[in-house]
């Protein structure tokens, strides 16, 4: 009871006027930058950070959480349309978002990102109104060596579960895993297969990558074949896009379930919403009803990746309210944001800053609702755009791709290695190598290298530490399992196999 009263009183302060109108202005621009490939919400807070000092505290915080939320669905636009992640983890949007797109289906795949973000960020609000501080009393429990398990696993699904051939997916991901590994050492400080480049130094930046890999490689498939991106073009109808009442139930255990999923990522430390909404994926290949045919082009990818990144935006508030600990990139500039402010976030803030605290998550649901109106209404003005002939969308595409990589560190060299990303990424396509497991591998790998180390130095190097935690033992056994099974499976007779695959 205490806590509905408290949520009451929190949205009689954000529902003020000033509050009000803080949301809309953060969620539209929120939602304008996420949908430009290489902002991001890391950078989009960043930006608006220094214009909310002036501000109150309470306005100032809706007006960032609200962007927060934006940019978390503006980034699939560009993923769904142009299969170019405007962020990280709309790269696993793009999986089945953009085989919608070719099958002229984008509008019902932008329908679907947003009505499963919603619901997604609602579960993930709605937890951590209620479980806030037993949430982050969870992720406290997840120490560097539970992490680094984390990610094993997550490292070791995707290559098999994001490739028709496990052969070929997991080839990618090696690849991916070799890439983060340019750059400075992050344990011993020394460079690591930099070829005496001072341009790799810093290590490969992810947004040229990303977008060579998916949205340059586009642009060869295009030109290449361009009679079938014709043909596209004329398929796209407004009225066609519209969900109808089965693709609303069919999407709605999906988010729901993601939802909670990405939630309990989001506490983690360091975790954040690439990992939410990757886990959220592989949950849905598994036990989803079109789980098998995911990477097709089927609105339960889009709503699984998309419900689990949002909730997971949500999760990484609970550690950051409740202990002062950011779970994710943007939390931590929002903490910065929240010192500068004088508000101390720990276990007293809620009962020295009530009010703030919770017009805080009361602006959550409001910060959610303003980004899916907003984002809804802009969805026509989207379809029409991809009525565009490619004659016009080809180079445009290609301009996107070149400013979007030289923007990243104002560099030609990002440029090249863009374009050289691009046509790699289009002659694996024809190989039929999945692009997206190299990619996540690539993100996920710095998390991984970052936790094994600091692990081995608490224990001073004795690995039975993954061993003797109970949490860390049951990733790595899940892990094993994931990596026998594919084998295990082509041992058994065909009816057997049938049977498991069901």
């Amino acid at each position: 009871m205490d806590i509905l009263q408290s949520l009451l009183l929190g949205f009689a302060t954000s529902l003020t006027v000033p509050n009000v109108f803080a949301a809309l202005v953060g969620a539209s621009l929120g939602i304008m930058i996420g949908a430009i490939p290489g902002l991001g919400s890391v950078t989009g807070v960043a930006l608006l950070l220094p214009l909310t000092f002036q501000m109150d505290p309470i306005t100032g915080i809706i007006m960032l959480g609200a962007l927060y939320y934006g940019c978390m669905y503006g980034g699939s636009y560009s993923a769904i349309m142009l299969n170019i992640p405007g962020d990280a983890p709309a790269v696993v949007t793009a999986l089945d978002g953009y085989p919608l797109s070719k099958k002229g289906q984008a509008g019902k795949a932008l329908f679907t990102a947003n009505i499963s973000s919603f619901i997604g960020g609602t579960v993930g609000i709605v937890m951590l109104t209620f479980m806030g501080a037993a949430l982050a009393r969870i992720g406290l429990m997840f120490g560097p060596a539970e992490v680094a398990a984390l990610v094993v696993l997550a490292l070791c699904s995707i290559g098999w579960l994001l490739g028709d051939s496990p052969k070929k997916g997991l080839i990618s991901t090696f690849v991916g895993v070799m890439l983060s590994m340019v750059g400075i050492g992050l344990a011993f400080g020394q460079p690591r297969f930099t070829f005496d480049s001072m341009y790799l130094l810093n290590g490969i930046s992810f947004i040229p990558l990303v977008i060579g890999m998916f949205g340059f490689s586009q642009v060869l498939e295009m030109m290449v074949n361009r009679i079938d991106a014709e043909g596209l073009m004329q398929k796209i109808g407004l009225r066609k896009s519209l969900l109808d009442r089965s693709e609303v139930r069919r999407i709605i255990p999906v988010s729901l379930r993601s939802g909670v999923l990405g939630n309990l990522v989001g506490i983690l430390p360091g975790a954040g919403a690439t990992t939410g909404s990757f886990l959220a994926y592989v949950l849905e290949r598994k036990v989803g009803r079109n789980g098998d045919e995911l990477g097709t082009g089927k609105i339960e990818g889009v709503a699984a990746s998309e419900a689990g990144n949002n909730a997971a935006a949500a999760g990484s508030f609970a550690p950051l309210l409740s202990l002062g600990i950011p779970g994710s990139g943007t939390a931590a500039v929002l903490l910065g944001g929240l010192m500068m402010w004088g508000v101390q976030p720990g276990p007293m803030l809620f009962q020295n800053s009530p009010d703030f605290v919770w017009g805080l998550i009361s602006s959550m649901y409001l910060g959610n609702v303003m980004a899916v109106l907003a984002a809804l209404a802009i969805i026509p003005f989207l379809v029409k755009l991809l009525r565009v002939p490619p004659a016009f969308m080809i180079p445009v595409i290609a301009v996107i791709c070149v400013v979007g990589a030289y923007s990243v560190n104002n560099s030609m060299f990002d440029v090249w290695f863009m374009l050289g990303a691009g046509v790699v990424a289009y002659f694996m396509n024809v190989a039929k190598y999945p692009v997206a497991p190299l990619l996540l591998a690539f993100v996920l790998t710095p998390r991984l290298e970052t936790s094994l180390r600091q692990a081995l130095d608490i224990s001073r190097g004795d690995f039975s530490i993954f061993f003797n935690s109970p949490i860390a033992l049951t990733l790595l056994g899940v892990t094993a399992l994931f990596v026998v099974f594919p084998f295990a499976r082509k041992l058994l007779p065909s009816q057997k196999r049938k049977m498991l695959a069901k």
